[in-house]
């Protein structure tokens, strides 16, 4: 008999392996890339949550394996993601929401409970994680947070399960205003300042359409 875990471990591979579109390869993110984008994410040294913190190197690989996965190929969708998850986690440092502390908010784009459960209901390894847990919001958002491929996929599955194609689109061709619908229309926040320079970083690194 295969172990529970073994077994979830080869649930979760095929899952990622069947969901990738065929003929699609995303471009790999590199660490270099990722620290252009989020300066304080060099180290972990010191980190408020040593377990959470993820340095540049861990990001990178986790975030091209997002990519490859939900199939994220365009420079504009790719600046978007990495600069969303690197905004809302304080580089890489966090990956549950503290402040206020919303119950089973978290993961590296910082989404709700509601949409945690979703994309958990979304991958078959969980499944019987999911039966045993119940409702419970913090359990299910520490089954995603456990895993740094399931961690820092939530962005790139939010966007392919929850935006819409026309969101999709002014992302990959509009620059500023495409970006500024994203967060609006999608994610559901404003485009402010702080964010922008993110994003901004994000675009120079990626070659999107400003």
């Amino acid at each position: 008999m295969i172990p529970g875990n073994l077994l979830a471990v080869a649930l979760f591979v095929l899952h990622f392996s069947f969901s990738q579109p065929i003929g699609a390869r995303s471009p790999a993110v590199s660490g270099r890339q990722i620290l252009s984008i989020a300066p304080a994410s060099s180290t972990c040294a010191g980190a408020p949550k040593p377990n959470e913190c993820r340095t540049v190197n861990q990001a990178a690989a986790a975030i091209s394996s997002s990519f490859d996965t939900y199939g994220i190929t365009s420079p504009g969708e790719i600046a978007a993601l990495t600069s969303l998850m690197a905004f809302e986690t304080d580089d890489f440092k966090y990956n549950i929401n503290y402040y206020p502390g919303n119950p089973g908010q978290g993961t590296r784009n910082m989404q709700s409970a509601a949409y945690n459960l979703q994309y958990a209901q979304s991958i078959p390894a969980l499944y019987s994680s999911l039966q045993a847990i119940g409702g419970d919001p913090n359990a299910v958002r520490d089954l995603l947070t456990a895993n740094d491929s399931l961690d820092f996929g939530s962005a790139a599955w939010f966007l392919v399960t929850v935006c819409t194609e026309a969101t999709r689109a002014a992302l990959q061709s509009q620059g500023l205003a495409g970006w500024q619908s994203y967060l609006t229309n999608c994610i559901g926040t404003a485009p402010t300042t702080d964010r922008e320079a993110y994003w901004q970083r994000a675009v120079q690194v990626f070659g999107a359409v400003e």
